[in-house]
């Protein structure tokens, strides 16, 4: 516990570090959406935190802090690319809207940085506690590194297939129904869910780090009725084709598409 403490409180000073200096950047760049970038950046900063500090099994705490920062880095890449030459999400426009003009820094500080820090350290717990185990590694790590390892190809393979769909003029205005977004409306929500549900499974190995199980829980849940998938079908239903494309293909889980 003293071990997992140190690490929860280095882990919290590289986020609040990262997210200063992110509202920083954001500040000079005039929008708000330089924070996506931090998501997965915030995230492997406490894994190599959390790695520097680590009392537990050695093996199991790289291994860990290599999952977590192989995703956060392709996921802060992919969004950086993405948003490049773009400028605010509306997203943080209709929530900074809320606040009078007076209060709107203060209330972007408390509303985007500080609760998207304080999901990054919740969400990052089985990481921090998987690092202060002793347990060996053993099957239960190795089907984690496997659910990892297909969420990080439906959420790599699913945000290459979309961006190389939206880069083709032809394409404007209608819907994406090929590849990986055959089987799944969001097949790079859904690999992201089964990325923190692997890591989880690595850390749950361990005994006391199958107690963090509300980690990938929130994480899911953010990814399916918060600002994931629930508000990107919001955005995409009034977009023809939209609607017979939902009735033939699942919202989430991979399935075989449904008869037109």
């Amino acid at each position: 516990m003293t071990g997992f403490g140190i690490g929860l409180a280095v882990s919290a000073a590289a986020v609040v570090l990262l997210m200063a200096g992110t509202f920083a950047v954001a500040r000079k760049a005039g929008k708000h959406s330089v924070v996506d970038v931090s998501w997965g950046l915030g995230f492997a900063a406490v894994a190599l935190s959390s790695l520097a500090v680590a009392t537990g099994n050695g093996t199991r705490s790289v291994l860990l802090a290599g999952m977590v920062v192989l995703w956060g880095g392709r996921l802060a890449w992919h969004i950086g690319r993405r948003n490049a030459g773009h400028g605010e999400d509306p997203r943080y426009s209709e929530l900074l809207s809320k606040a009078p003009p007076e209060r709107r820094t203060a209330y972007a500080l408390r509303m985007i940085y500080g609760l998207q820090g304080v999901l990054i350290l919740v969400i990052s717990l089985p990481v921090q506690v998987g690092m202060h185990a002793d347990a060996e590694l053993g099957p239960l790590a190795v089907l984690g590194v496997a659910v990892w390892g297909l969420g990080l190809f439906f959420e790599a393979v699913g945000d290459h297939q979309l961006q190389a769909f939206k880069s083709d003029p032809a394409n404007r205005g209608k819907v994406l129904d090929r590849g990986l977004w055959r089987w799944t409306r969001h097949p790079n929500y859904f690999g992201d869910a089964c990325v923190w549900w692997g890591i989880w499974l690595v850390a749950a190995e361990t005994g006391v780090g199958a107690l963090t199980v509300l980690s990938p829980i929130v994480m899911t849940f953010f990814l399916t009725k918060g600002t994931g998938a629930a508000l990107t079908e919001k955005r995409m239903a009034g977009r023809p084709g939209f609607a017979e494309y939902a009735r033939r293909t699942s919202g989430f889980v991979p399935l075989p598409p449904k008869q037109r």
